[in-house]
């Protein structure tokens, strides 16, 4: 793939998402996402408010999207997410689906599209932060950094910028050790934990609170100014109230 690179060293394979001229906007080319900018951008006939809108072409969309992101939770082998830089929308999933994150103490992440024009399909917020900081992130859109994504839980660790890789090789390696019958069932027993918390079901509505999120008069308004002047100013537009 020309989004994606894949190497294998050891007992360890890396994913590392290789497309810097869009920022590592995911597409779906990259398994299971999209670039934000060009999904906006194009003119969709089941975003035109004057024709009906049928939920289960968005649901089909974003319900496969949803299987590519959990794909990294629900993998047998540990999954180890490194994020620097900026990590939203899309990204936010990839990230929370994996098993532990490791952070830059300055990266910024959050779910700016929580403010029009979408809801987080992997639900799991509440799960990795607790509802209370979840509805802090997801009432305001706003980001958080890498120290206190740190101390939320969210992150296993914030390193600095220039220590990132360090740290989180360190971390890899420590994993390895471990046999991967152990690594498997590790994961499994932890996974059931959430499964029985409802995640399931609480994804099922995030899907479709998606869908619909695309469909407000806030969302229709959103996606045409996207296709007007472009998504980065469509984006100014709707965080400009939030800043200061």
């Amino acid at each position: 793939m020309e989004t994606l690179d894949y190497d294998v060293d050891g007992r360890v394979a890396r994913i590392t998402l290789n497309r810097p001229e869009r920022g590592n906007g995911i597409t779906l080319e990259i398994p299971g996402g999209y670039d934000l900018v060009a999904f906006a951008e194009q003119e969709l006939p089941n975003h035109d408010p004057t024709q009906p809108w049928d939920p289960v072409v968005d649901w089909q969309m974003m319900s496969r999207n949803l299987r590519g992101f959990m794909s990294l939770f629900s993998s047998d082998k540990p999954v180890i997410c490194k994020v620097h830089g900026f990590c939203v929308a899309g990204g936010t999933d990839m990230a929370l689906c994996s098993d532990l994150l490791v952070i830059a103490d300055d990266a910024r992440i959050g779910y700016p599209p929580a403010r029009a024009w979408g809801v987080p399909t992997s639900a799991l917020w509440a799960f990795r932060v607790g509802d209370q900081r979840a509805k802090r992130l997801l009432f305001t859109g706003d980001l958080i950094d890498g120290r206190t994504a740190l101390d939320w839980g969210l992150a296993i660790d914030a390193a600095p910028a220039t220590q990132l890789d360090e740290r989180f090789e360190a971390l890899v390696q420590r994993i390895a050790l471990t046999p991967i019958n152990q690594l498997v069932m590790m994961k499994q027993l932890v996974n059931q934990a959430l499964y029985a918390q409802g995640l399931a079901a609480t994804q099922s509505l995030g899907v479709f609170f998606d869908g619909i999120a695309r469909h407000t008069p806030e969302g229709y308004a959103f996606a045409q100014r996207a296709v007007e002047a472009g998504f980065k100013q469509a984006v100014r537009e709707r965080d400009e109230p939030y800043e200061g």
